[in-house]
């Protein structure tokens, strides 16, 4: 199985607002940059799509690593979230009856996991990780292309 790391990032010009989305896949020697824009988003919906698209741009299963600065989307792996979400019919709260937002990516992000072995870390953002860097540049790039 190969391995792939992937650097992820999700920008927004305003909450809700425009929005950017970056990632970038590394397998051995070779890079490949993709990156996106959605007209009316949040910085949690671009997050989420980078890591789906990143997932989706894979030809054949693999061991992937990604990286993310955004909470939202590593804790919801590394805390056990989604899993908690599903037991409790997609609801979140302490009563439990709120649903769960971005439910339509979180949905399409685990089925796009299913074919790998995901691992998902952690990186302090805007920090020098120079990968994350990068798919931050990229990602409020496609705002700013996007713009009048």
């Amino acid at each position: 199985m190969d391995k792939v790391r992937i650097y992820t990032d999700g920008a927004c010009a305003g909450n809700p607002g425009p929005g950017g989305w970056a990632a970038i896949l590394i397998s051995g020697p070779h890079e490949k940059e993709i990156a996106g824009f959605a007209g009316q988003t949040t910085n949690n919906r671009m997050e989420l799509t980078a890591a789906l698209k990143a997932l989706k741009a894979l030809k054949k299963p693999c061991e992937v690593t990604i990286y993310s600065d955004s909470a939202y989307l590593v804790n919801c792996f590394q805390q056990g979230w989604l899993e908690q979400w599903k037991r409790n019919g997609w609801r979140r709260g302490k009563d439990k009856k709120e649903p769960v937002l971005n439910l339509d990516l979180w949905q399409e992000l685990e089925l796009a996991m299913r074919p790998h072995q995901v691992r998902w870390q952690k990186v302090a953002g805007h920090a020098g990780v120079h990968y994350n860097e990068r798919v931050d540049v990229l990602a409020t790039q496609q705002i700013k292309n996007a713009r009048p």
